[in-house]
């Protein structure tokens, strides 16, 4: 059994720079985090230019980090699959799918909640 460690200031600062770093490579290495990036920019834009109720935002703020955790799950997944094995598999091909599919119900929530919000008001 490991032995618990000591809370240590250092060492969550190094969690969080390890988590930045897992960010600053998705931006750079995932063409669907520029996607995902110009949508919430977009999104941030009309909330600034339409009147939007707090909750409204709360909700546009809720879905828009649900398709960014999913997309960074799901490229940690395809990541573990691709190291896993690299010859071609139909059961990595059903994770890989899963995981996408994760991503692609969460983006239409997101749309969904977008047009519910935004339609009214233009």
């Amino acid at each position: 059994m490991k032995k618990k460690e000591k809370f240590s200031l250092q060492a969550r600062r190094r969690s969080f720079s390890y988590a930045f770093s897992g960010i600053a490579g998705f931006l750079k290495q995932e063409h669907n985090a520029i996607i995902h990036l110009l949508a919430t920019a977009v999104v941030t834009g009309l909330v600034f230019i339409y009147p939007v109720s707090p909750t409204e935002i709360i909700l546009l703020v809720l879905v828009t980090g649900l398709v960014w955790i999913t997309e960074l799950v799901n490229t940690a997944i395809e990541k573990i699959m691709d190291f896993v094995s690299t010859e071609r598999s139909p059961e990595i091909k059903f994770i890989k799918d899963l995981a996408a599919a994760a991503v692609l119900v969460a983006a239409l929530v997101a749309l969904v909640t977008g047009c519910i919000v935004f339609i009214p008001k233009f």
